[in-house]
């Protein structure tokens, strides 16, 4: 009877262990998952422990002969021999699964994960539109969404922004997007019934920070504890599921916040080659959870692929190309990303850009790539130039004495050319300047103190090197010839600008006079003939690159 009870009780013990580890830990039932052999391992131990101890402690034998007690030592327990052997059993299979599934065996699985297409340039990318350029990264968002919750007052001493800052395209316009956090656990005890009121949404072009109230609060994220964490609701639900190490914080057009969680596939083995086969859509509010085919997400989504998760199967696609051992060392044609990646908005999709180099980490690379996000397309560009350091370390020289620092580039066809497009920022953070580097010889630099007036440079330096005439290009600028119906000086952020009117002319043209190729707008007046270059723009006030008419003869 003592034997049935302890047996049940070790049982009862084994229980309460694999629960409570399970709900901390939240391991996949699934073979495929590394926490599933984790756990079972550990559960195997656990059970061989307390039933070792248990036999340890019954009252020892006593030899019949010397009259003394005799303990057990554990190679005479069954039990422990028991234990240890499933423990290497299970130990075996797990090493023997990742070693039939690792690149050494299997390269050329792994070098097709990814279907690479070469593209074109100049087709694909076309000519900038400023309205759709990311101008901040992840570092000078966060800055700027810690300053927006700083001015929250009747939040902030309750709650923190979260670490997301998940970029998407919002209504054709990109955004950075992130919840707001519990500031502590004693905070989350006060606020968790009421839930998290808001998030921060950032426009990466004009750098407007909104800080958006929810008449329905977010009710399952990340900093919540229990059963409303993100990934304990998701693993009740989904128990059998590998999600991707990150899942992405989204709003749909409504601006309603969603979890968007992609569901690893295994294409090579028990671990090898993960891609994703499916996404869990997880409303933030209400917590109901959706589960879609990869390819029939909603189109709104934006974040199904990891920019990390993509730069590792391009690099499977470069590095194996001739097995794995070439890739270790003759290295024949052996492609990889370089270090740093940004965003691209195209075709209303989140495309992740990286540059190509050899593996023999020269300064130069081959093409690059664009990989979108939502659908895993990915399309290879022969643009030899200069590796995105170089390009960096180039615009940065241009203002060492302010020791500005250069932001990861992005990619841009300006006149048809390849344009690396940075941010220079100063020891805070902040913004302070924008710099455009030719990709094919990143000597050729231009910086501007807006993004307008770095375009105008670069513009002039294509054509003081030939570029643009050479190849023919169609300018991006426009021209008109009128006479002056109206013309009057204003003050722009300290700076004086003549704002010009001209017959059969519906808009306003803005003349920087701080710019000397146009301070001869002030010899010009009411009902005289000009010529003007400019830029168009969306708002109805025309930015003016050049006066090509000559100013009226016999004044100062």
């Amino acid at each position: 009877m003592k034997k049935m009870t302890k047996k049940i009780l070790i049982f009862i013990i084994a229980l309460l262990f694999i629960g409570i580890y399970y709900y901390v830990t939240l391991p996949a039932v699934n073979i495929h998952s590394v926490g599933f052999w984790t756990a079972l391992m550990a559960v195997i131990l656990f059970v061989t422990f307390i039933s070792v101890v248990s036999k340890l402690r019954r009252p020892a034998k006593l030899n019949v002969v010397e009259n003394q007690p005799v303990s057990k030592s554990l190679k005479e327990i069954k039990s422990f021999k028991i234990g240890i052997g499933l423990f290497l059993i299970v130990l075996v299979i797990y090493l023997a699964g990742n070693i039939l599934s690792s690149p050494i065996i299997n390269a050329s699985r792994y070098q097709k994960l990814l279907n690479v297409s070469e593209s074109d340039f100049t087709q694909d990318i076309q000519p900038v539109s400023y309205n759709t350029i990311p101008l901040l990264d992840k570092d000078s968002a966060t800055l700027l969404g810690n300053r927006k919750m700083g001015s929250m007052v009747d939040m902030v001493s309750q709650f923190e922004v979260g670490n997301d800052y998940t970029q998407i395209n919002y209504l054709d316009t990109p955004v950075r997007v992130t919840p707001l956090v519990y500031a502590s656990g004693i905070k989350w005890l006060t606020n968790h019934k009421a839930g998290i009121p808001a998030y921060i949404k950032i426009d990466m072009t004009t750098q407007d920070t909104e800080c958006v109230k929810l008449e329905q609060t977010i009710k399952y994220s990340k900093s919540e504890y229990f059963n409303r964490n993100i990934y304990r609701h998701l693993r009740f639900h989904y128990p059998t599921d590998i999600f991707d190490d990150q899942i992405f914080f989204e709003i749909n057009d409504e601006g309603t916040p969603y979890w968007v969680c992609p569901v690893r596939k295994f294409n090579i083995g028990l671990f090898g080659g993960h891609t994703v086969g499916s996404v869990v859509l997880c409303n933030a509010v209400t917590g109901e959870c959706t589960k879609y085919p990869v390819e029939n997400v909603p189109t709104w989504i934006d974040k199904v692929y990891s920019a990390e998760l993509l730069m590792q199967l391009y690099n499977y696609h470069g590095i194996y190309k001739h097995g794995f051992f070439n890739s270790v060392l003759g290295q024949k044609d052996c492609l990889k990303a370089t270090g740093g990646y940004n965003y691209i908005a195209l075709d209303d999709d989140v495309w992740v850009y990286t540059g190509v180099t050899s593996v023999s980490g020269d300064q130069s690379n081959v093409g690059f790539v664009l990989m979108n996000q939502r659908t895993m397309e990915t399309k290879y560009y022969k643009v030899e130039g200069a590796i995105e350091d170089s390009a960096m370390s180039s615009a940065e020289g241009q203002v060492q004495n302010l020791g500005y620092q250069a932001t990861f580039p992005l990619l841009l066809n300006i006149s048809n050319e390849p344009t690396y497009f940075m941010a220079l920022k100063d020891g805070a953070g902040l913004v302070k300047k924008y710099a455009m580097v030719n990709v094919h010889k990143y000597q050729w630099v231009a910086i501007g103190d807006t993004v307008k007036d770095c375009e105008k440079e670069y513009m002039a330096l294509l054509v003081k090197n030939g570029i643009s005439e050479s190849k023919g290009n169609e300018s991006p600028y426009e021209q008109i010839i009128g006479e002056i119906t109206a013309i009057a000086p204003v003050t722009v952020e300290g700076n004086t600008h003549y704002y010009v009117a001209l017959d059969h002319a519906d808009v306003l043209f803005d003349v920087d006079v701080t710019d000397t190729k146009l301070v001869d707008i002030i010899r010009y007046q009411t009902g005289d003939q000009i010529s003007f270059t400019y830029s168009a723009e969306d708002g109805g006030l025309n930015v003016v690159m050049e006066i090509t008419g000559l100013p009226p003869k016999g004044r100062p």
